[in-house]
C-alpha cells in the first residue's frame, strides 16, 4: 500500500490541478499532498530497516532494495520543500502579472509530472523503463525550464533538450551493449534488473567496459558532470526558482542513481576498480571545471548550478574511493548537497524577485531588504562550503579521508586546491549579496510565509546532519555501500 501510495499521491494531485482553480487553494492542496508523500516515504524507510533491508519484488516490474529507498527518500524531502516554496512563490507571480492564472495551474500540472517521472525512477525494475522515465523528465521539466517564455529561457530549454537527448541516446547505447552481452553470454533475454544480475557474472568484460563509458557519459550528462554539464548553467538560470531546486537537488541524483545500477550490473565480470577510475575521471574533471569558472561568476544562478557541478564532481568522486567508504560519504554527499542546494535556490528565487535581476552586482544588503532570506542564505552559504556545523562539513571530510585511505594523495591535493577555489569564489560573491549597500531606493520586501517554511524545513536536515546522523541514515547508507560494492 505504501508503495502504491507513493504513485497515486502526484497521479491525484495532477488530477486535483485539472478541477482546482484557484491559484492559493491550489498550491496548498499541492503541498499537503507532498507532505503525505514525505510521511509515506518516511513510514516505508522504517518498516524496510526493519525487516532488514530485504528488498521488495512487485508485480515483475517494481524492485525496491536500499538504493532505491535512499533516492526515494532524497526526492521526497525536496518535492516537498519545493511544494511549499511554490505556494507564495506562484501566487507573487501571478499577482506581478507575470504569468496568467492559466499558467499557474499549468505549472502544478508540470511540477507533479515531473515529480511523478522522478519517483518513478527508483521503483522500476525495468532498465528500459528506467531510460523512459529520465527521458520523460527532460521533455517535462524543459516546458519549466523555459516556462516565462522569453528569449533566454526557450534558448536554455532547447539547450537543456539537445545536450540532454544527446546524453540520453548514448546512455541509449550502454544499455543495448549490457542487453547483448547478457543475452549472448549469460543467456538472460530481458531488460529486468534482477534477471540480468543473477546472469552478470558471465558477461563478456570487453562489452561491459565498453557499455559502461557510454552509461557514465550518457546518464552522466543528465548528473551534470563534467565535460557534459553545458546545459546545467543556462537552464538554472532561467527556471523557475522551485524548479531549479528539484533540478539540482533531484534530477542529479536520480541520474546518478541510473548509474549505480549498471555499475552494479558490471561488478561480477570488470569488478568495482573499473567503475571507480571512470568515478574518480569525471569527478576530478567536474570539481576543476566548477572551481574555476564559479569565481567569474555574474549570474546568481549560475553560480549556484556550477556549485552543483562542483558537489556532483565530490559525489562521483567519493564513489571512486569506494572501497575505503568513499561511497558511504559520496551518497551522505549526495543527500546532503540535495537538501542546502534546494534551500540556496530557494533564497535565491526571494533575491531575484526582490531586485527584479539576477545579476550579483545589482545584489547588494540583501540582509536588510528580506532579513530572514539574508540570514539563511548566509548560513547556506557556510554550509555549501562544508563548514561545521553543517551537514556537507561531515560529507566533505569522510570523501577526503576515503582519498587519503586509498593513498590517492595527488588527487587529494587537487581537490583540496579546488574545493578552495569554489569556496573563496562563493565566499566573495555571497558574501557581497547578503552584506553589501542597499540599492538606493528598494524597500523592505515581504516575505511570504510558505517560503520561510521551505528554508525552515530544508535547514533542519541542514543544520541537524551536521550535527548527528540519525541510525536509520546510516544504516542505509552502509546497505548501499555493500550493494554497489557487490558484497
Amino acid at each position: 500500500m505504501l508503495i502504491a501510495s507513493i504513485i497515486l499521491i502526484p497521479v491525484i494531485l495532477i488530477v486535483v490541478s485539472l478541477l482546482v482553480r484557484q491559484v492559493k487553494a491550489l498550491g496548498v492542496i499541492n503541498a499537503l499532498g507532498y507532505a503525505a508523500l514525505f510521511v509515506v516515504c518516511a513510514l516505508f524507510l522504517i518498516d524496510f530497516l526493519a525487516h532488514g533491508g530485504t528488498p521488495v519484488n512487485l508485480w515483475g516490474w517494481v524492485y525496491l532494495d536500499s538504493l532505491s529507498v535512499f533516492f526515494l527518500l532524497i526526492t521526497s524531502i525536496v518535492s516537498f520543500a519545493a511544494s511549499i516554496y511554490s505556494v507564495g512563490y506562484i501566487l507573487a507571480e501571478v499577482e506581478e502579472g507575470k504569468i496568467s492564472t492559466r499558467k499557474a495551474i499549468a505549472y502544478f500540472q508540470l511540477f507533479n509530472l515531473f515529480c511523478l517521472t522522478m519517483l518513478v525512477v527508483p521503483l522500476l525494475n525495468n532498465l528500459a523503463l528506467v531510460w523512459i522515465a529520465i527521458e520523460m523528465t527532460t521533455l517535462i521539466s524543459a516546458f519549466l525550464v523555459g516556462f516565462h517564455n522569453v528569449k533566454e529561457s526557450i534558448e536554455a530549454a532547447w539547450k537543456y533538450i539537445i545536450i540532454c537527448s544527446v546524453g540520453i541516446t548514448f546512455a541509449l547505447l550502454g544499455v543495448i551493449f549490457f542487453y547483448y552481452t547478457s543475452s549472448k553470454d549469460a543467456g538472460v533475454k530481458s531488460l529486468e534488473w534482477v534477471s540480468m544480475l543473477s546472469g552478470s557474472g558471465m558477461f563478456d568484460p570487453k562489452i561491459v567496459r565498453l557499455a559502461l563509458i557510454f552509461i557514465l557519459v550518457g546518464y552522466g550528462t543528465k548528473a551534470g558532470l563534467a565535460p557534459m554539464h553545458n546545459w546545467l548553467p543556462d537552464a538554472h538560470s532561467q527556471a523557475l526558482s522551485p524548479i531549479s531546486g528539484l533540478l539540482s537537488g533531484v534530477l542529479l541524483k536520480i541520474s546518478l542513481y541510473a548509474i549505480l545500477r549498471f555499475v552494479m550490473l558490471a561488478n561480477l565480470s570488470v569488478g568495482y576498480a573499473f567503475s571507480a577510475k571512470l568515478f574518480v575521471l569525471f569527478g576530478l574533471l567536474s570539481v576543476a571545471v566548477a572551481g574555476t569558472f564559479i569565481l567569474v561568476q555574474k549570474d546568481f544562478k549560475r553560480l549556484l548550478a556550477y556549485s552543483s557541478v562542483e558537489n556532483i564532481g565530490l559525489v562521483s568522486l567519493g564513489l571512486g574511493f569506494g572501497a575505503f567508504g568513499g561511497i558511504f560519504a559520496g551518497l551522505l554527499h549526495a543527500f546532503n548537497h540535495a537538501v542546502t542546494k534546494a534551500l540556496m535556490f530557494f533564497c535565491a528565487g526571494n533575491a531575484v524577485r526582490a531586485y527584479r535581476s539576477n545579476s550579483m552586482d545589482k545584489m547588494q544588503g540583501l540582509i536588510k531588504v528580506m532579513p530572514f532570506t539574508g540570514i539563511v542564505l548566509f548560513l547556506g552559504l557556510f554550509a555549501l562550503v562544508g563548514m561545521p556545523p553543517f551537514s556537507i562539513f561531515i560529507s566533505k571530510l569522510l570523501i577526503l579521508i576515503s582519498a587519503f585511505q586509498a593513498k590517492h594523495y595527488l588527487i587529494a591535493i587537487i581537490i583540496l586546491v579546488f574545493v578552495g577555489l569554489a569556496f573563496a569564489g562563493l565566499l566573495n560573491h555571497i558574501s557581497r549579496i547578503v552584506l553589501g549597500n542597499v540599492p538606493q531606493g528598494l524597500p523592505v520586501q515581504k516575505e511570504p510565509l510558505s517560503s520561510k517554511l521551505a528554508l525552515i524545513f530544508l535547514g533542519t536536515f541542514m543544520l541537524g546532519l551536521g550535527l548527528s546522523l540519525p541510525k536509520a541514515l546510516v544504516d542505509l547508507l552502509v546497505n548501499c555501500q555493500q550493494l554497489i560494492l557487490g558484497k
